[in-house]
């Protein structure tokens, strides 16, 4: 089945204390397209500059995602710039440049609107709002989003909360929204909101899924070598999505094995700049690590 993503396109300025990559392709739609076509085909809706180079747009095309959604608009491509610390959990922005997205309106080409699974990738919650009142009945909705939604907009991401199946958040974001620092008692709370599953991740420490058949934990794989951890976490949801959307039976059936591919294809992003390792990546190597990260975790 098809997975439809909505989010940023981007270009990323990477800087980590031991090199420095300008205009990396990057955004949480491009992460997790990437991501999720290693499972499922894939739809991407978002917005690029005339500034967007021929190379990435190729490099989506090189894994079988439609763009009859991208739009290409005149001006330049959202740019962001940042820079990690020697710890790799802590970084910075340096800037960041909206260009067209600021204009940016989703509109769904036909074919789009009867998507059985929907990833809502970070982006402003009034825009992930206009996607789904363009959906014909979706099967299962999952959303993303981020500690600056969570400040300035917040009521309308308390609408979206209400019409998403899953709800995607990091640990701090989490304590943020329901004003906890019990992770267990935050799930609860936002299981009150109207998702009936909670992932929070908890980066180089795994992710916790909450819902119906209660809680899971899944260990992050560990990594020799981190080299740029921008976009993980797209990459994380983009692969739970995808691996939903490629397996028989309910979700409740497949939910936390999905979880546990998000975070080995998650792992694989870490090992490059940008989308470079992802692009690389093969499914036998998903598969062979998602095989050791089991063996790991049996006892």
């Amino acid at each position: 089945m098809s997975v439809l993503i909505v989010g940023t396109t981007a270009l990323d300025s990477i800087k980590t204390p031991h090199r420095e990559n300008p205009r990396l392709l990057g955004g949480s739609a491009s992460h997790a397209a990437v991501a999720a076509s290693f499972f499922a085909p894939v739809r991407l809706v978002g917005v690029v500059g005339s500034d967007f180079p021929a190379a990435y747009w190729r490099l989506y095309e090189r894994h079988g995602i439609d763009l009859q959604g991208l739009q290409r608009a005149e001006g330049k491509t959202f740019h962001w710039s940042g820079e990690y610390l020697a710890d790799m959990n802590q970084r910075r922005t340096l800037k960041t440049e909206l260009g067209v997205l600021e204009q940016f309106t989703p509109t769904l080409p036909r074919a789009y609107r009867d998507s059985p699974y929907v990833l809502l990738a970070n982006i402003a919650p009034a825009l992930q709002l206009q996607v789904l009142a363009q959906m014909r009945r979706p099967r299962f909705v999952v959303a993303d989003t981020m500690d600056l939604w969570l400040n300035i907009a917040l009521p309308d991401l308390m609408k979206l909360l209400k019409r998403v199946d899953a709800l995607v958040l990091n640990e701090s974001e989490a304590q943020q929204l329901t004003k906890t620092d019990n992770l267990r008692l935050a799930a609860e709370r936002i299981h009150r909101l109207g998702p009936a599953w909670v992932i929070i991740k908890k980066g180089s420490h795994g992710a916790m899924l909450s819902g119906p058949d209660g809680f899971f934990l899944a260990p992050a794989y560990p990594l020799r070598k981190v080299v740029d951890p921008t976009g993980a976490g797209d990459s994380f949801v983009g692969g739970l999505t995808g691996y939903l959307a490629s397996s028989e039976g309910g979700i409740k059936r497949n939910l936390r094995r999905a979880v546990m591919v998000g975070t080995v294809v998650a792992s694989f992003c870490c090992e490059g700049f940008g989308l470079q390792r992802t692009d690389r990546l093969q499914l036998s190597e998903i598969e062979q690590r998602l095989a050791e990260l089991e063996q790991m975790c049996r006892f």
